[in-house]
């Protein structure tokens, strides 16, 4: 199994609140995964080059994996305000092969995020470094980031 499917299966298993699971909300999940992987490990989880855009840490990568994988399923569904989302789930039993560092990335970034509401959620997403020191409509270098952060932090 690819790394990326990896963590979409931990997610799509770990997560409390499957009817959150959009497209939006898994994609930034695994965004937030590897941004902790790479503050505390210098490496991300997922092999997503990721890129700022109008909806902030965004790429395709995660949608086109579970359109193209047996093992997920999407649901068209209505979000709070009435417009269509992306709901996704596993479509059987599937068990991630994360390792121990992984795994702890990804359940801090669980804990973190399971109470918030959307709106919460996104404020937590445009928060991190990377976001808050890169131009809109460029690639984010979390590795790079992540030591810039560290070494700011360090230097105060």
């Amino acid at each position: 199994m690819n790394k990326l499917k990896e963590i979409l299966v931990y997610i799509l298993n770990e997560y409390p609140h499957k009817s959150e699971m959009s497209n939006a909300r898994l994609t930034k999940l695994v965004y937030l995964s590897d941004w902790h992987h790479a503050l505390h490990n210098k490496s991300q989880i997922s092999p997503i080059k990721w890129y700022f855009d109008n909806y902030g840490p965004f790429v395709w990568d995660v949608f086109e994996l579970v359109k193209s994988d047996e093992s997920f399923k999407v649901d068209l569904v209505k979000n709070y305000y009435g417009n269509e989302k992306k709901l996704i789930s596993l479509e059987n039993e599937v068990i991630s092969n994360l390792s121990k560092d992984e795994k702890n990335s990804v359940n801090k970034v669980i804990e973190a995020t399971k109470s918030l509401n959307w709106d919460g959620f996104i404020k937590m997403v445009y928060s991190t470094y990377p976001i808050l020191t890169s131009d809109k409509y460029s690639w984010l270098n979390l590795i790079e980031k992540s030591q810039l952060m560290i070494e700011s932090k360090t230097n105060k």
